[in-house]
């Protein structure tokens, strides 16, 4: 998943662009307006079914969901009906449907991790990432130069679309962390969506007060990231100059930054506190943009390693500190912020 769901990213913007998105220019911002409040409708019940319900049978289902969704994105260029970009948005609103699931894999994660280790856990799960995100790039950046931009891209979809069918496959062999007898129903997606936010309402009043100032840690920054992903293709082509053929190029080092500090950042996390690097995330943020609002493609190479660290630090910090704040029984309804945060650093839209 993690080399598939990289392999269209750089390209994605521009893809959307070529699909009628430059007649209109709205396009991106409204697919990542869906993708937002999709993402924000099933963020609520998809933590409480997972504390409620178990958490394999939503990942393992979801997977298969997103892994047909991008059919869409493949199919895209054939659509005559209505501007193309409206299939991207139609893939878009499903996937984001279908990340209903990802409370549940928190939860499940956070349940097999030692606390004294979830720093570190935090951040070998990011190495992982990072380590299989890095040629997910490379090869799709290969593809579309190789083929075109409509046409790269559509291969490069196939192959996302392959990819993840197999991961939901292998997924199929998880073991539930939740014991519950009561089996889940598809139409508790609707009929328990009142119950969902009762639940999630009443978390707030068990979890510590520094889980909300924790929220808006995360939210102002993941406002931050929304912001700026939505263009950032795009304006490096138009503004800047980077040739198409070398905007992949700039993914790179990030990748590799998040391959190389993963560990230490992990281990500094579990030493020092997680209050230090929630701190120096937001700062070197700035420092990114800034290289990267009037730069060339040596110094946005640099402000997306830069953007590298921002994630690790706070994804690193915010999962570990969230775990320790909150107890295993509500992991599920309190991870939605997490599931909105990581979304966003996919840069998708």
């Amino acid at each position: 998943m993690d080399i598939g769901q990289e392999m269209p990213v750089p390209y994605y913007q521009q893809y959307v662009d070529a699909l009628g998105g430059n007649t209109f220019p709205m396009a991106l911002g409204i697919i990542g307006l869906a993708n937002f409040v999709a993402l924000a409708l099933v963020a609520v019940p998809g933590g409480f079914l997972a504390d409620k319900f178990g958490r394999r049978w939503l990942i393992v289902t979801m997977t298969f969901g997103i892994g047909l969704s991008y059919l869409f994105f493949v199919l895209a260029p054939f659509w005559n009906l209505t501007p193309a970009w409206h299939l991207i948005l139609i893939g878009t609103v499903i996937q984001s449907l279908c990340l209903i699931y990802q409370p549940a894999l928190f939860a499940m994660v956070q349940d097999s991790v030692p606390p004294e280790r979830r720093g570190v856990a935090s951040s070998f799960i990011n190495m992982i990432h990072g380590t299989f995100n890095t040629p997910g790039t490379v090869i799709g950046g290969i593809i579309v130069v190789s083929l075109g931009l409509v046409a790269g891209m559509q291969a490069v979809y196939f192959i996302v679309m392959v990819l993840f069918l197999m991961a939901a496959d292998s997924r199929l062999k998880l073991k539930e962390t939740v014991v519950n007898e009561e089996k889940i129903r598809f139409r508790y997606f609707i009929s328990k969506y009142p119950e969902a936010i009762k639940a999630n309402l009443q978390v707030w009043r068990i979890v510590p007060r520094t889980v909300f100032w924790l929220f808006i840690v995360q939210a102002s920054t993941m406002f931050l990231f929304a912001l700026t992903n939505v263009i950032n293709a795009i304006y490096a082509r138009d503004v800047l100059g980077i040739p198409q053929d070398q905007w992949f190029l700039a993914y790179i080092p990030m990748m590799i930054i998040m391959v190389i500090a993963s560990f230490p950042i992990g281990k500094m996390v579990d030493k020092v506190g997680m209050k230090l690097p929630l701190a120096i995330g937001p700062c070197i943020l700035v420092i990114s943009m800034l290289l990267f609002v009037n730069g060339n493609l040596l110094s946005v190479m640099a402000s997306m390693a830069l953007l590298g660290l921002v994630q690790l630090f706070m994804m690193a910090a915010a999962m570990a500190l969230s775990a320790c704040l909150v107890e295993p029984q509500n992991r599920g309804e309190n991870s939605w912020r997490r599931k909105l945060w990581a979304t966003s650093l996919l840069a998708r839209v």
